[in-house]
């Protein structure tokens, strides 16, 4: 076996803050990363700084496919592959060794060899300290309330803040454990590599040095930096790199100039869109039927349609800071890279909505939406359309707290309308077909049907049916924990169709993460998006950009609209996604975009429980949604359990009468899920 890994990489420098080639060499027996400046001073022994591995996490960021971190001795390393194959043999590496050292611990030299049931035990009590040491921050409260000293309240103030500090440090320390753990000892089918399993590396540029080959391992025979005392026959006790090398992760509140690009946030974790479970109902009811059949003519609006939002009622925040230790126990579950698709997340952190809901928030402005079809010329369409999209985010987020909505069930169907403004809907015409019948013309209805369980894929369309316009999207959602974070890819795309001139709108969909699970979790997007129309040959470019280690600002987008066959942009776009965005026109016109503090937010109507069928979403997760109000968490599980077993259950029926499923609004189209009834397709049968 090679005990000796070595090749390029890229390291990030404080001093010079920017990235600097560096010739690395893994040792796997001694358990070190050490690098140099060129492989010409790894052959003289002229180490230039080391990484020691026993204890390390490796970070990754599923923006940038090259980049990866170690985290150890209280420091964070920041390196660069050369592409993303390069970076997958170096973890694969890395991880290898971490295992093998990690098992190395203090105790094992004494003879005594803890067990895991030790370990849980030990972080289990450490978990029970860590919750009354919060219950007594709480007491601060208080003694600052009644504190009548100046000088009495400023001593107390400053102590409540250093204990707040210790309480954060901690939870992330029985997190890090947590993530060792599960490294030393996988649960779930997790891969776990042998500690004498060979590493095996393709690296074009590796060379491998075998152990009496007349070059030993880089910890017994490299000099390192005078500042350092190290015995050139002992592993050092902790990781160090010259002055020049130095980097050490920025706090969040303290900002620099520069930065390493889209590296993953170290305290980030957590919010997701995944699946747990399989399967639903045995058929395809007659959809368009039962939904008229609860309507009844005679009836008011308000008679027949709710717009209240489950998440508009309070007591929802502190249900994270209560549950820490669910959440590290669910972070002890998963390895880095690994697909989050069968990870049952707690019930707590759900959202009290299905994500086919949270699909709706698209159109939280109808207003936007339909004025594209009003715009006289193709320019400005696609200026309208661009407007439209990048407002459609914000109301997805309720506050700064993310919560992860409910996975939705096959066959799941979510219906909803928005009335424009100054729409009364009084005396209007009323449309008999589409998403949502019986409601005025003028309004702007909504479908969403999870179409797919493996992959998990929703399916959701929208139309206004006097302003001759339509979307048709679907999306597959698919997790991946990133080390310290989550992310999630939201694979598909969109068309929004301008039926009175023939254009469509193909656009593409940003990327979620999920950050600071044991804190104040909240969500930011990521990714490269694009908006084209054939026909006009307009087209946009638009990035959200992810929040950098050092420095930078939260929530940035930035985008370009471009004329056909132009090279230049004729609309220069920036700002954040869920605040103020500014355009900039290549005349010489500086505008706000679009303000999303000040675009008001039209509330969707939908049934009223009591008229919904029951794979309808708000009906399909009543039980659930009503528990967590109560905040019965308990009864909120077991709720939600009963639902996927039943999902279960159903599936295996169908596998053993071997009925396939049958999707019941939408039908699979290519590689795109169409709904079956479109405005486009009614308005075309109609003139026949």
């Amino acid at each position: 076996m090679a005990s000796i890994m070595e090749g390029p990489l890229s390291k990030w420098t404080n001093v010079m803050k920017g990235w600097q080639y560096r010739w690395f060499v893994l040792d796997y027996n001694a358990g070190l990363l050490s690098y140099y400046t060129s492989k010409d001073k790894m052959m003289r022994g002229s180490r230039r700084g080391c990484v020691r591995l026993r204890g390390a996490v490796i970070g990754i960021d599923d923006e940038d496919d090259s980049t990866f971190t170690i985290t150890v001795d209280q420091k964070t390393f920041h390196f660069q592959a050369r592409d993303a194959d390069e970076r997958e043999k170096w973890i694969h590496a890395l991880e290898e060794t971490i295992l093998r050292h990690t098992l190395q611990l203090q105790g094992l030299d004494s003879g005594f060899v803890p067990s895991v049931q030790d370990f849980d035990k030990k972080l289990t009590e450490a978990d029970a300290y860590l919750q009354i040491l919060i219950e007594q921050l709480k007491l601060f409260d208080d003694k600052l309330q009644n504190c009548k000293d100046d000088e009495q309240r400023k001593k107390i103030e400053t102590l409540k803040e250093t204990t707040n500090s210790m309480v954060e440090s901690i939870k992330h320390c029985i997190v890090l454990l947590q993530i060792a753990k599960s490294t030393i000892n996988p649960v779930d089918a997790i891969y776990q590599p042998s500690p004498l399993e060979p590493v095996v590396n393709t690296m074009p540029s590796q060379t491998v040095l075998p152990p009496g080959s007349g070059h030993s391992p880089p910890s017994s025979s490299l000099t390192s930096p005078s500042h350092v005392n190290l015995s050139p026959n002992t592993v050092p006790e902790f990781s160090y790199s010259s002055s020049e090398d130095e980097f050490y992760d920025a706090d969040e509140f303290h900002q620099s100039g520069s930065s390493p690009k889209r590296l993953i946030d170290s305290s980030g974790s957590a919010s997701v869109l995944t699946h747990s479970s399989s399967g639903n109902s045995l058929k395809r009811p007659d959809t368009t039927e039962s939904l008229n059949s609860s309507m009844s003519n005679g009836t008011s609006d308000a008679d027949l349609f709710d717009s209240h939002d489950d998440r508009d009622d309070e007591g929802e925040a502190g249900s994270v800071e209560e549950h820490k230790s669910v959440i590290m126990h669910l972070l002890s579950q998963v390895r880095l890279g690994m697909d989050l698709t069968k990870v049952v997340l707690p019930t707590f952190i759900l959202e009290r909505r299905s994500l086919l809901e949270m699909y709706a928030d698209f159109f939280a402005h109808p207003d936007l939406f339909v004025s594209i079809s009003d715009q006289k010329d193709a320019r400005d369409r696609m200026v309208q359309v661009v407007k439209w999209y990048l407002s459609a985010f914000h109301a997805g987020r309720k506050g700064s707290v993310a919560k992860k909505p409910y996975n939705p069930i096959l066959g799941e169907i979510f219906q909803c309308h928005w009335t424009l403004p100054n729409d009364t809907e009084e005396n209007a015409e009323l449309v008999s077909e589409g998403p949502v019948p019986w409601v005025s013309k003028n309004s702007v209805t909504f479908v969403a049907e999870q179409v797919s369980h493996h992959p998990p894929i929703s399916a959701f369309y929208a139309e206004c049916f006097n302003k001759k316009i339509q979307f048709n999207a679907h999306i597959w959602t698919k997790s991946k924990f990133l080390g310290m974070s989550i992310g999630v890819h939201n694979i598909g795309q969109g068309c929004v169709s301008c039926l009175e001139h023939d254009e469509h709108y193909i656009l593409t969909f940003p990327n979620g993460y999920g950050r600071s699970i044991l804190t104040v979790p909240w969500v930011e997007l990521g990714g490269e998006c694009s908006i084209n129309c054939s026909k006009t040959g307009y087209s946009a470019n638009i990035v959200f950009h992810t929040k950098p280690f050092y420095g930078g600002k939260k929530h940035r987008i930035t985008a370009e609209i471009f004329s056909p066959n132009d090279k230049k942009s004729f609309c220069s776009i920036e700002g954040e996604w869920n605040g103020v965005m500014y355009a900039k026109y290549s005349t010489g016109e500086n505008v706000v975009f679009i303000d999303t503090k000040k675009l008001p937010i039209i509330k969707k109507k939908v049934r009223k429980l009591e008229d919904q069928n029951e794979y309808e979403s708000r009906c399909l997760w009543k039980d659930v949604t009503f528990n967590l109000k109560i905040r019965d968490i308990d009864a909120a599980t077991e709720a939600k359990h009963r639902l996927e077993e039943r999902q279960r259950a159903e599936a295996r029926e169908r596998k053993e009468k071997e009925i396939q499923w049958e999707t019941r609004l939408f039908h699979e189209d290519g590689e795109c899920w169409v709904y079956d009834e479109p405005l486009l397709k009614r308005l075309g049968a109609a003139k026949h």
